[in-house]
């Protein structure tokens, strides 16, 4: 197969720890013809979607670290391919966020026509913190507004800590956890990140949500979906005097067996997901609530091997094939 990874450049990524570089090392393991783009390699020629790319398959049975240096080679010894992408059997979106939009427009007319993980469809709805609000019945308590008084009157008649979200960010950027309790600095707060200065319509828009007390002590888990079903899952616990549990923001890692709360909720997305063209996901759970959805670029392949002796990017992989195979006919 032709299977193509749509993604940040290569010398930027730390291959063993990285979701992309294990679903990359497997495919090449399989003598599929694996090539590498970025976004503005997308164009259009003749009516045709077309992307300059590189083919980055090499030798089999390198160990990770072997393996990365000759794909990192090959972006200096091979010329450019321009390959038409329906051509492609697989297409891997896993650029790290913000989404880069104009790409997606560019692949739309394409999308049922090559298997993408995950589908322009999906990634264009999906990639907000907004998405959550598909499930309001197992999220915390949540607002969004570009209102800075509104925002503030939300805080005050909640009485208790919140979180403050930015919708686009990730890995934790730009989340804060806010009170009542020293009202000048949290009104400059919200104003900041509300861009308040400007005209209403020039704002930004922000999700303020319920702050789940029970992360300090208990951490979060990441479950990842393949297909709607649970794929593998860790917990990841704060650094002390921290409240986020991201691995950005230095989140500790450790094994998690899921219990049923957290498999109910799994069950109550897996439709939504499906329908949405979302086959592979990350999804985070603090005390039994949904706190985000992670479509684009989901991660947590090495770190769940590591700790379960697994191998998560085979099954990823073995589900693409398929799909690819169904999606040719």
């Amino acid at each position: 197969m032709k299977i193509a990874f749509l993604m940040d450049p290569l010398a930027s990524i730390n291959p063993t720890m990285k979701t992309t570089s294990q679903l990359m090392y497997e495919c090449n393991q399989r003598g599929h013809t694996v090539y590498f783009l970025e976004p503005h390699d997308i164009y259009i020629r003749r009516g045709e979607i077309v992307a300059r790319m590189r083919n980055i398959s090499v030798p089999l049975n390198l160990s990770m670290k072997k393996y990365w240096r000759s794909v990192i080679n090959c972006l200096k010894q091979k010329g450019l391919i321009f390959e038409t992408v329906t051509e492609l059997d697989v297409l891997f979106i896993r650029k790290k966020p913000p989404v880069n939009y104009q790409a997606l427009e560019f692949l739309a007319p394409v999308n049922q026509k090559v298997f993408m993980v995950n589908s322009i469809n999906g990634l264009s709805t999906g990639n907000s913190k907004l998405y959550a609000l598909n499930f309001p019945d197992i999220i915390p308590e949540t607002h969004v507004s570009r209102d800075p008084k509104r925002l503030m009157k939300i805080i005050d008649d909640f009485g208790g800590a919140m979180v403050v979200k930015p919708l686009q960010r990730f890995g934790g950027e730009g989340v804060i956890k806010v009170s009542t309790k020293d009202r000048e600095n949290l009104n400059s707060l919200i104003n900041y990140y509300v861009r308040g200065y400007e005209d209403y319509q020039a704002r930004e828009p922000v999700m303020v949500q319920e702050y789940l007390d029970v992360v300090k002590k208990e951490g979060d888990v990441r479950i990842l979906l393949l297909n709607g079903e649970i794929l593998g899952a860790i917990k990841r616990k704060p650094l002390p005097g921290e409240f986020r549990t991201n691995i950005y923001a230095g989140g500790r890692i450790y094994r998690h067996e899921i219990t049923t709360k957290e498999r109910e909720i799994c069950r109550v997305i897996k439709d939504r997901l499906i329908l949405d063209g979302l086959f592979f996901v990350g999804i985070d759970i603090i005390g039994n609530k949904l706190v985000e959805i992670n479509c684009v670029n989901p991660g947590g392949i090495p770190r769940i091997n590591q700790l379960n002796n697994d191998k998560l990017e085979v099954k990823v992989i073995d589900f693409v094939e398929q799909s690819a195979k169904d999606l040719k006919g």
